[in-house]
């Protein structure tokens, strides 16, 4: 029954995706973020206090996170053996976000593709952290290649690894690290202190899937008929080529694969951050490489789901 329940919510996600106005447990854990964070930020005033209020943050988020899911899920078995399996398909499928990160950069892909220019910059700012006014057609395709390789790591290898290890109650709270990372792990000044808790921990919740993704990417792109052997070697030669010990994995892979240079100098909040080339520039950035990336990470998202399920039977 377990991996009826996996494969049955990865095929949800993949039908439906992340429909706008249906409940979804990761807006409930940024609506408790941002809670706790005002009353953090009321009582506690020094970096270092801050840092400790960052710790406590990312403890009540993620714990929270972990027992709600844990103990709604028991009920629900305790209730009704069926209930319980349709709640936590339902509860796995909203932790995959395949479909959902393949739409947005279809979203950016369309206008670019038309020749509309400040539409794809507005829909690529809507996934990217970086400034995005006055970036020309290979800086928005590299962008969301950047976004579509990085994320199939913690929008599907990493919570089905998660999943694999500790059921959807541990792959709900992967989600709250990961939540917690992308609403305070920043380091400028306003996150830099209250957000170094959640930075770190998400760094080392994904150390794991991001070298795993350098593998499925890698075999993705043999089954796509990309350069394989040049997603194996830009993989592992560029790997350290960012400023997070786990983005470069998949970004480096799917840039050998595709023969593509990524990375490179961007705008973040008003600041410069100067960052190194990924990937070997054997060819011009296209907006083709925008599908070409999305296929990458369904194929390695349906790998991730066949090793795991694997896995599971072994072990």
């Amino acid at each position: 029954m377990t991996l009826f329940i996996w494969w049955a919510a990865w095929l949800l996600d993949c039908w439906l995706g992340d429909p706008q106005h249906w409940p979804h447990p990761i807006r409930v854990i940024g609506k408790v973020i941002n809670l706790v964070q005002r009353a953090v930020r009321r009582v506690c005033r020094s970096d270092l206090s801050l840092k400790l209020g960052g710790a406590l943050l990312w403890l009540i988020v993620v714990g929270a996170t972990w027992a709600l899911s844990w103990g709604i899920l028991a009920l629900a078995y305790g209730l009704n053996a069926w209930l319980g399996v349709a709640l936590e398909i339902w509860m796995i499928y909203t932790l995959l976000a395949g479909r959902c990160l393949g739409d947005a950069a279809r979203e950016v892909e369309k206008p670019l593709r038309a020749g509309d220019l400040a539409q794809s910059r507005e829909k690529l700012s809507w996934i990217v952290g970086r400034d995005t006014s006055q970036l020309q057609p290979p800086q928005i395709t590299r962008a969301v290649v950047e976004t579509v390789a990085e994320n199939s790591v913690d929008g599907v290898i990493a919570p089905l690894f998660f999943l694999l290890l500790g059921g959807a109650p541990l792959a709900m709270a992967y989600k709250a690290v990961n939540t917690l990372d992308s609403m305070v792990g920043y380091k400028h000044e306003k996150y830099r202190a209250i957000g170094m808790v959640s930075a770190r921990m998400d760094d080392i919740a994904n150390f794991i899937p991001a070298r795993i993704s350098w593998l499925l990417l890698a075999l993705a792109a043999a089954l796509c008929g990309n350069d394989y052997q040049s997603a194996l070697r830009t993989g592992w030669r560029d790997r350290r080529n960012h400023s997070s010990p786990n983005c470069a994995w998949p970004e480096a892979t799917v840039a050998g694969a595709l023969g593509i240079r990524l990375g490179g100098p961007n705008d973040y909040f008003g600041q410069r951050v100067e960052k190194p080339w990924i990937g070997d520039a054997t060819r011009e950035v296209s907006v083709d490489d925008i599908p070409a990336t999305i296929r990458l990470m369904n194929v390695a998202s349906l790998l991730a789901l066949a090793l795991f399920s694997l896995l599971y039977l072994l072990f």
